[in-house]
């Protein structure tokens, strides 16, 4: 037998593992898009052979579109469905519906034949001491209906954390620092599969039920990331590939935002501002085609909804004057101050949850923040009602026939025009709104802070609005009632003369509303125009964007990081944020391993190492990789090779080829090395060498690195010097070493 036939050429047929990933590791963009490169090549080539090639070729451009239909319509179903069950189960604290228990209050109330004068007491609804005491007046009806909220609000809630805990750990919380993290090549496995799906789905609906201080919009984004990477599995082509996949995750993630608050557009900018890490322009349309599809099924098939295509339509009568930008800017500065505070205090909480033993105890922690949550909150109408509907009844301008204690005004219609109600002086049930929504001002500035990153799916979006728009509201019923009695200052004279309809109180909110957002958040535009999408109010861009940006600017100006990033970092995720600017003079060889003292870098050579030489390298140590050089002596770089890659080829030629034993060679170079006739068969892996791993000098500036790391999107790049191998820097290195520059502990990187 000659040694041509003794050598095997293992690895003609990629083996199944072959080129994936391990879980918490990051993906090398550079080898998956030019993996798809050639994978187009080799279609557009084949298309011109025959026919069924050409169609072929044809589904796989159209399989994108597709795709996107089949992620807009389960989001928006699923959506729909979250959307409906919360409304009814958040009713259902407070009451039934006789003529259908399956009906929430408002749908309940449209279905009565019978006239009543207050909108929220139609006979067909029973509070709960109507139905078991047969009244709803009394201290002891008071009590009874307080006890069922409170009930209601811990079942819900207890149902929720235990469901997260039993079956999808990955189900708490937002879920949107960790798709930044996904998106920008982390794996991390099951975050974004089907049981994680199916439970957030219900528990969201429970958390968002029972009434702690939370919204759905966040937790609908990774609901929407869900469907998207489940149904990536049906295309060979997004299953096979992990950036083609975060191009389809992007635009799910549109697609979350736009059935969220019912803005295509502002989820399409949210997603490219905010969350993705690669967006092309493909990908860009084909995330307002999913955007687009999802808001219209949800549209479609929740009948309960608003009938308008946003979800909190507002109509001013008044346009805005440029001399209310100044309250408006004091409602930005306001927003800037509570994203900061907001910030630091909910992740010193959560570090303290996390070091200390009450991390340990996730369901006594909702229990108790649920507890306190609904005792607080149902004496005040305003924390007791849901948080959308607090919000809606906020950005809402008294006409003549609304009912609310927020328009209980002195009447004076005598220069009524139309619907254009005058400035009036506060009566008493706006007095007695004023401080109730101080009073839950209050709590929901100090109760969010503990609700959000607990044990449930937990968005902040929503929260972030309401404590904004009830301080905006405020404010702005604190200038109408100026203007209204100082209309003769200077401020207000050539504008606001007695008895015009000068202030728009609800504008008011609506600004706070979006400048609390920002805050938190640090969007800007995306923010703008999804207040825009939500309202339809878009001859308020200016003082939309003011707030924005005058609270991001606050925000900024005391600490850098938005809520998303904070909790990237406070995690330990491998996230390296592409906005900011790397301005220390450090060289590659300050932050490559091995550093001075360290044992030398671990290596393969091309063709002079065993089988058993190998393995004993993949037991002794846990890299990800290892370069591959000439010999030992030279060091000259021949490629890399990734750790997976070359245990799964090993343990296949160990299984499957013949006379591979502890003792045969493995070689990377095209031609066998000479050895003697009697050696056992050689293992050739030159197929799973990556011959053009990235490099650079040892003197090369860490700026320059950082960038390459940022836009390439790099697992690691070898240092050499004049050709030599000298080290390895890691993604996982660089964010140490920036960490450890900005005086952060950078032993909190904990994933590579």
């Amino acid at each position: 037998m000659t040694l041509q036939s003794t050598m095997m050429d293992f690895l003609e047929e990629p083996l199944p593992g072959v080129g994936t990933y391990e879980d918490f590791n990051t993906i090398d963009w550079v080898r998956e898009k030019s993996r798809d490169r050639d994978r187009h090549r080799e279609i557009t080539s084949r298309s011109k052979e025959s026919t069924w090639a050409l169609i072929h070729s044809v589904s796989d451009a159209f399989s994108g579109w597709l795709l996107m239909l089949l992620i807009g319509l389960l989001a928006g179903s699923l959506a729909g469905l979250i959307d409906i069950s919360a409304h009814w189960m958040t009713d259902l604290k407070e009451g039934v519906c006789l003529a259908g228990f399956w009906f929430n209050h408002e749908h309940c109330c449209w279905k009565s034949n019978t006239t009543f004068t207050d909108r929220d007491k139609c006979p067909e609804w029973k509070s709960w001491s109507q139905l078991i005491l047969g009244h709803g007046e009394g201290a002891f009806a008071y009590i009874l209906n307080y006890f069922m909220y409170v009930v209601w609000a811990l079942l819900f809630s207890l149902l929720a954390v235990l469901l997260v805990k039993g079956f999808a750990p990955y189900a708490c919380g937002s879920g949107i620092p960790e798709i930044k993290t996904i998106l920008s090549g982390f794996i991390i496995r099951g975050y974004l599969g089907k049981w994680t799906l199916i439970i957030k789905t219900i528990t969201l609906v429970l958390a968002v039920s029972s009434g702690l201080s939370l919204g759905k919009e966040g937790p609908l984004v990774h609901v929407a990331c869900c469907c998207g990477n489940i149904l990536c599995h049906l295309f060979t082509k997004y299953r096979k590939n992990e950036a083609k996949r975060r191009e389809v995750l992007s635009a799910a993630a549109a697609a979350g935002v736009s059935v969220a608050f019912g803005a295509p557009i502002g989820g399409v900018l949210f997603s490219l501002e905010e969350v993705s890490y690669y967006f092309p322009l493909k990908t860009l349309w084909r995330s307002f085609f999913a955007a687009l599809v999802a808001a219209f099924t949800l549209r479609s098939i929740n009948p309960f909804g608003n009938s308008r295509l946003v979800l909190f339509y507002v109509e001013f009568h008044m346009p805005w004057h440029l001399l209310e930008l100044v309250p408006f800017i004091l409602l930005g500065i306001f927003g800037g101050l509570w994203g900061a505070f907001f910030i630091r205090s909910n992740i010193a909480w959560c570090r303290r949850r996390k070091t200390t033993k009450l991390g340990k105890y996730p369901v006594l922690e909702v229990f108790v923040v649920t507890a306190i949550t609904a005792i607080l909150a149902f004496p005040n109408e305003y924390t007791r009602m849901s948080t959308s509907e607090l919000i809606s009844e906020l950005f809402n301008d008294c006409g003549i026939l609304d009912s609310s204690k927020l328009c209980e005004y002195v009447n004076d219609f005598n220069s009524t025009k139309g619907d254009d109600l005058p400035d009036r002086a506060a009566g008493p049930g706006v007095y007695t709104a004023m401080w109730q929504l101080a009073l839950a001002l209050i709590m929901k500035v100090f109760i969010t802070i503990f609700t959000f990153g607990m044990k449930v799916p937990s968005g902040l979006f929503i929260p972030s609005m309401a404590v904004g728009a009830i301080a905006g509201r405020l404010l702005g019923v604190a200038m109408e009632q100026l203007a209204y009695y100082h209309h003769d200052w200077a401020i207000f004279s050539g504008w606001c003369s007695q008895g015009a309809d000068c202030i728009t109180p609800g504008l008011y909110a609506m600004v706070g509303a979006a400048a609390c957002l920002g805050g938190v958040t640090r969007m800007t535009v995306s923010l703008v125009v999804i207040m825009f999408e939500l309202t339809g109010g878009l001859e308020y861009i200016v003082p939309l964007m003011a707030a924005a940006m005058t609270s991001k600017w606050v925000a900024d100006a005391i600490g850098r990081e938005g809520i998303y990033d904070a909790h990237i970092r406070l995690n330990g995720y491998p996230f390296l944020e592409a906005k900011e600017e790397f301005s220390h003079k450090t060289l590659a060889m300050d932050v490559m391993r091995p550093r001075r003292n360290d044992p030398p870098l671990t290596v393969i050579t091309q063709d002079s190492m065993t089988v058993e030489d190998v393995e004993t390298i993949i037991n002794e140590t846990t890299y990800s990789g290892y370069p591959v050089v000439v010999s030992r002596e030279s060091q000259r770089l021949v490629g890399f090779v990734l750790r997976r890659d070359l245990i799964i080829s090993v343990e296949n030629a160990r299984k499957k080829q013949d006379g591979i034993v502890s003792t045969s060679i493995i070689y990377f170079t095209d031609h066998s090395p000479p050895l003697p006739p009697s050696s056992p068969s050689m293992l050739k892996l030159r197929s799973i060498l990556d011959l053009s791993p990235f490099t650079v000098t040892d003197q090369t500036p860490m700026e320059i690195v950082v960038d390459i790391f940022r836009k390439l999107g790099l697992r690691q790049c070898l240092v050499t010097h004049n050709g030599k191998l000298l080290g390895i820097i890691t993604k996982k290195d660089v964010l140490k070493h920036i960490a450890q520059l900005a005086n952060q502990d950078p032993d909190s990187i904990l994933f590579n």
